[in-house]
């Protein structure tokens, strides 16, 4: 069976450095561990201080996320955490698509992008950034599913559901969906769903059995006195409840 073009073509060279090439899309996304990172939970370690720590305890994925900052701060924090997380894991930039071309095109090994439905749509995105770059995307209802299943064939690499319980890092959020209403999302599309919204340790085995991807996560690592030992408790429970 032939994979599909998006998997297959090569990666590009940036304008920049001849001597860089941008990493391809992989064609098997590990979401299991996903930090969401927030400034103003970060304390004194900084942004950059809990994506090193998170790593450092196995996160998957790092989404960096900062709806305040101007853009040449977001692009010089995209920039350094991809010093960090190269290699290591994925790094995704929050809505920023103009921030996520700008580090790619200065040699940022930047994954991708995820969008909300607020902002640019997935097609007029995916146009953007490549067949290369992954590419996430918020839905949490049946008309964003619909919408979300129009679109051609790997276009859109996982998306993106919730709240699961009210958070305060999200004040605009919608209902809940609670355990159970994440389930019937899931169930509802063959494109792998990562939770978020208020998750707790303790919501991992039941996420996970109904249908989770991944734990999209931000105060339970953001706020922790260890942000390296909170991930890695997340990432320990992920795989405790496979078995």
């Amino acid at each position: 069976m032939s994979l599909p073009a998006h998997l297959t073509r090569p990666a590009h060279a940036t304008p920049q450095r001849s001597a860089h090439t941008t990493p391809p899309r992989p064609r098997t996304l590990d979401l299991s561990t996903y930090l969401v990172t927030d400034r103003r939970l970060s304390g004194r370690l900084g942004v950059l201080g809990v994506v090193s720590a998170a790593v450092a305890g196995g996160v998957s994925v790092v989404q960096l996320r900062d709806k305040t900052a101007d853009t040449r701060d977001f692009y010089d924090l995209v920039v350094a955490a991809a010093r960090i997380t190269a290699g290591r894991c994925l790094l995704l930039v929050d809505d920023r698509v103009d921030v996520f071309l700008a580090a790619r095109h200065a040699g940022a090994e930047v994954d991708g992008v995820h969008v909300g439905q607020a902002d640019l749509p997935a097609a007029t995105v995916r146009a953007l950034i490549g067949p290369d770059a992954v590419l996430g995307l918020t839905a949490n209802t049946p008309v964003h599913l619909r919408a979300a299943h129009a679109l051609p064939a790997g276009f859109v690499d996982y998306l993106g559901v919730g709240v699961i319980h009210p958070t305060a890092t999200k004040p605009d959020h919608p209902e809940a969906l609670g355990v159970a209403g994440f389930g019937k999302i899931a169930r509802s599309t063959r494109l792998p769903c990562v939770a978020i919204g208020g998750i707790r340790l303790t919501d991992t085995a039941g996420l996970r059995a109904a249908g989770a991807s991944g734990l999209a996560v931000v105060s339970a690592i953001c706020a922790a006195d260890d942000p390296g030992e909170a991930t890695r408790a997340f990432a320990d429970a992920w795989a405790g409840a496979a078995a």
